[in-house]
């Protein structure tokens, strides 16, 4: 089961949560146990929530409102925790993506990092002003792990046709990288899409995304900005994320369709 000792409601929301969270219940003198039950979780998911090491769901909060007559506190709360934008977000979602079993990925303008080359992933992180990029490099080559581990996640990936196109640290670091990706493409569990640049403007051009189905969650998505992204645990957000992925999926290429364009677009780095 999870710390309490070092939740500061004066961090973030979620933190605010977790902090009131256990506040209430002692003050009303309930057990982990009996908020599980409102909540309809287990007791260690409960002490999980009050650590601020896991996040409750929006009917589970709900639920608690209903049952302590809190006015909507911890919906709200919930709320505006959900639809922040925080740099720490980042680092949450690592935790579901190492814990997956099936990640989707939609990528309009990079290799998404899970399938970068070092020299790839250190031209990205210079360009974003990474202060520690050996550091930073290192992290992000040891989330690439889990496609060798014994049980490998599935992998849909889908990149704008300008990913495969823009020579990102120069021609010879490009070529490498295609190589890799299309290596990677090879394997049984990784599907790489390419989404042509025909098809115009599309919805996924809003921004990368990605949804990881996690036991026993479900699934989550993870969104992308410039000043740190968005985890999405409710299930009808997740759900426009899966939808948005169906429909940009169906103006991609096909796999064998894909594995060539990526293999013409390596032909032209020479």
């Amino acid at each position: 089961m999870g710390s309490v000792k070092n939740v500061d409601p004066m961090t973030s929301m979620w933190a605010w949560l977790a902090y009131d969270l256990r506040r209430y219940r002692l003050a009303r003198g309930e057990t982990l146990a009996t908020v599980g039950r409102i909540m309809r979780v287990g007791t260690s998911s409960v002490s999980n929530y009050e650590a601020g090491e896991r996040r409750p769901d929006l009917k589970g909060v709900k639920s608690l409102d209903e049952a302590w007559d809190t006015s909507g506190h911890f919906t709200r709360i919930f709320i505006y925790a959900q639809t922040a934008h925080v740099p720490d977000w980042f680092r949450e979602h690592l935790v579901y993506e190492q814990r997956a079993h099936t990640v989707r990925i939609f990528e309009p303008l990079a290799v998404p990092g899970l399938f970068q080359t070092p020299e790839y992933a250190r031209t990205a992180l210079t360009a974003g002003g990474v202060q520690d990029i050996e550091q930073a490099l290192a992290a992000r080559l040891d989330r690439q792990k889990i496609f060798t581990r014994p049980n490998p996640p599935r992998a849909w990936v889908l990149l704008d046709e300008g990913v495969i196109d823009r020579p990102v640290g120069g021609k010879a670091v490009m070529r490498e990288q295609l190589a890799h990706l299309l290596e990677m493409s090879q394997l049984p569990h990784v599907v790489v899409r390419i989404v042509p640049r025909a098809v115009g403007y599309h919805m996924g051009l809003d921004g990368a995304f990605k949804t990881m189905s996690v036991m026993p969650e479900g699934d989550v998505a993870y969104t992308e900005a410039s000043e740190g992204g968005r985890l999405v645990l409710d299930a009808q957000g997740v759900a426009r994320f899966a939808l948005r992925f169906e429909q940009i999926g169906a103006d991609a290429l096909g796999r064998t369709a894909s594995r060539e364009r990526i293999a013409e677009a390596l032909e032209s780095m020479t």
